[in-house]
């Protein structure tokens, strides 16, 4: 529930849930996204504790979490937006920091961008923009596959800026293309009988683009340079290498690809990284749903692995099998094997092959955030974005070389190679009868504890009893479940602090807490009915990204303030902004935490929210922006000049066609909605 002023009187709204799927954001959301995941019953079945259950098993508290330095690593620019002094002196805690100094937006249903006062924004670029050269201008009612391949692709998610060290004012833009909704793209779209253009043209707009893009030093304008010799489109088809401990694996062999090596395409691109050597990371999310007929498979094994992975037993919802047999597991049943992968991509070569590094692990992927140990190696971080699933780190054998010359590239590239896979297991400090699901902190005054990241596999040895190495690559899942990780509520993204290390986890929701024969309320998950979803705080011990310990604490316990089930971080609730459903999450120079979220239980469009996670405001969320109706927020990047934030799904309702459409963003009334890149700056008169 939330307040909502408007008209002076406060009033009570919540968005309905439809008993279809049991979640807020619309059906047609869920059904194009991931194929309904939270409609049928989580793939994990292991019996692992749940993340709190072993909570229960521990009764005292073990101390704090510790600061620390770390070195920042990646080139991307991330610093500290420029904000107008218009919100005036916080009555109870004096000034506002640097980051918050704006009047925060109030929860809206606007079909449109809001942003506070003295803010203006822009669109950069929107789904069928040209990147290429040659490329047509959009016609929404004549796209095209040849036109598509050209231009931007659709629900843009995260997002990467790189410099260029010759170019003054120009950058390269990243961004991933997490999934295509035909529905509202196409006009005349029957789900049944798709046409081969039209799944031609969805697998163009998956994927990602690689853009130069050229910014007006006067504000914090943006616009793309389209036909620049470094833009990339990169799609469902683009041939990709795969590489690592599991290339070559009989598990990835196909009928098309007798050396397990090549690979066509990149599906449900999500959370990413920028690695310290100056390449992309992606990682592809639900790839499940773009598969059929599991059912064929009869085979105890292999039908374990497909289940766990949630392989759909008959018909896919996009048809796409009718039109390549690589997407019939009755036909191929390897292709699958093939994807959930983290792919690296350079953006500063057009001509280079793009990777799928198999030593991360195979999952539904969100996050690639990496950090570098005490003595140079890198650190990945990785969610398992599903309910009840894992938190990951992978930490490479050899250290990060510094500079530019081929040497030291050569090396770097092959960091993501060889190194050791890790999954993490938690323990809680207070006890049980201290959780008693209504969110209420235990004695000790927090919820907290310790934890371990458990060896998985390092190059061809595997730590898993049971599993060969390559097994346990391209089933991570499984392997995870064998050594007893610890069952989380969807992780998603996960970002290194550029100060301290320490690590922010955003774990998004489980309708299943509490429910029927699931796991109840716990320490690490104190409510029930989780459909707001957590902020987790973790520190690997010493500081050190090498570390196999660590100390956890949650920090946001996400809601409407007035709830009594939410917690931030000890802040007053009286002045927060009401937030649910975090999913990206960046920093800025100052230190700040910005969430993005993604399918908001609060009855409010989703938005963009800001937090000091240490100092007196710590826990004091700020809402900064809000997206258009139906839209969710993604892969912000906050700088110096700018926020970029991607408006992913804009107009995705139940209901909703390309004939209906249920929002007209950006491009106003009698059109159809576009997902567009956003940037928005400070008015140089409130700067």
């Amino acid at each position: 529930m939330l307040d909502q002023p408007g008209d002076g009187t406060a009033r009570k709204e919540e968005l309905p849930l439809l008993p279809s799927h049991n979640t807020a954001r619309s059906a047609l959301t869920c059904r194009y996204r991931c194929a309904d995941a939270c409609s049928h019953d989580a793939p994990n079945r292991s019996l692992n504790t749940y993340f709190g259950d072993i909570a229960r098993q521990a009764l005292s508290r073990r101390g704090v979490l510790k600061g620390g330095a770390v070195l920042a690593v990646g080139t991307a620019v991330v610093t500290a937006p420029l904000t107008p002094a218009v919100a005036g002196p916080d009555s109870t805690r004096g000034h506002l920091p640097r980051g918050l100094r704006f009047e925060a937006v109030p929860p809206n249903t606007a079909d449109a961008i809001t942003v506070p006062p003295g803010y203006a924004h822009q669109v950069v670029i929107r789904w069928g923009d040209p990147v290429l050269s040659g490329a047509p201008r959009f016609d929404a009612h004549r796209q095209n596959a040849k036109a598509q391949a050209l231009q931007f692709g659709y629900n843009c998610d995260y997002m990467a800026l790189l410099d260029l060290p010759h170019r003054r004012r120009q950058q390269v833009l990243v961004v991933n293309h997490e999934y295509t909704n035909e529905e509202i793209m196409f006009f005349g779209y029957d789900p049944a009988n798709p046409t081969r253009e039209q799944v031609e043209t969805a697998w163009a707009a998956h994927g990602l683009s690689v853009l130069v893009v050229d910014a007006d030093r006067d504000s914090g304008r943006m616009w793309p340079v389209a036909g620049d010799a470094l833009n990339r489109r990169i799609t469902a088809t683009t041939p990709f290498r795969l590489t690592g401990p599991a290339a070559g694996s009989d598990l990835l062999k196909t009928s098309a690809d007798a050396t397990g090596r090549t690979v066509l395409g990149t599906l449900n691109n999500c959370g990413g990284g920028i690695t310290p050597w100056g390449t992309v990371l992606s990682g592809e999310e639900n790839f499940n749903q773009y598969f059929a007929n599991a059912a064929a498979v009869t085979e105890p094994v292999a039908k374990q692995r497909l289940a766990r992975y949630g392989l759909p037993a008959g018909a896919s919802g996009r048809k796409w099998e009718r039109f390549d047999p690589r997407f019939d597991i009755a036909k191929e049943p390897n292709e699958p094997n093939r994807h959930g992968w983290i792919v690296e991509i350079d953006p500063h070569d057009p001509h280079s092959v793009p990777r799928k590094r198999t030593a991360l692990g195979r999952f539904k992927h969100e996050a690639a955030e990496p950090r570098l140990t005490d003595d140079g190696r890198v650190a990945l971080y990785m969610g398992d974005d599903e309910r009840f699933d894992y938190l990951y780190k992978y930490v490479s054998t050899h250290a990060y070389k510094k500079g530019s010359s081929r040497a030291a590239r050569e090396h770097n590239l092959r960091l993501l190679d060889e190194g050791t896979l890790y999954v993490a297991k938690f323990t809680g400090d207070s006890p049980a009868a201290e959780i008693d699901g209504t969110g209420k902190l235990p004695e000790d005054g927090a919820f907290d504890g310790s934890g371990q990241w458990i060896r998985l596999a390092s190059g061809k040895k595997s730590f898993v009893q049971g599993m060969t190495a390559e097994e346990v690559y391209v089933f991570t899942r499984l392997a995870a479940d064998k050594v007893g990780a610890t069952k989380m509520d969807r992780p998603e993204d996960v970002e290194p602090h550029p100060h301290t290390g320490r690590l922010y986890v955003a774990l998004t929701n489980n309708k299943d807490r509490g429910a029927v024969g699931k796991a109840g309320p716990d320490e690490a998950n104190p409510r029930t009915g989780n459909k707001h979803g957590h902020i987790l705080e973790l520190d690997e011990r010493h500081s050190d990204a090498g570390a196999k310990s660590f100390r956890w604490r949650l920090m946001l316990v996400c809601g409407d303030p007035a709830d009594p089930s939410t917690y931030f971080a000890g802040f007053d609730k009286s002045e927060v902004s009401p937030i649910s459903c975090p999913d990206n999450i960046a920093f800025d120079e100052h230190g700040n935490l910005w969430l993005a979220t993604d399918g908001s239980a609060l009855g409010s469009n989703d938005g963009l929210f800001v937090v000091p996670v240490k100092g007196p405001h710590r826990g004091h969320v700020k809402q900064f922006l809000t997206v258009p109706k139906a839209a969710e927020t993604c892969g912000p990047i906050i700088t110096e000049d700018r926020i970029l934030i991607a408006a992913q799904h804009p107009g995705e309702a139940d209901g909703a066609t390309a004939e209906k459409p249920a929002s007209v963003w950006p491009d106003g009334p009698g059109s159809i909605p576009r997902p567009s890149v956003v940037t928005v700056w400070a008015e140089r008169d409130h700067a």
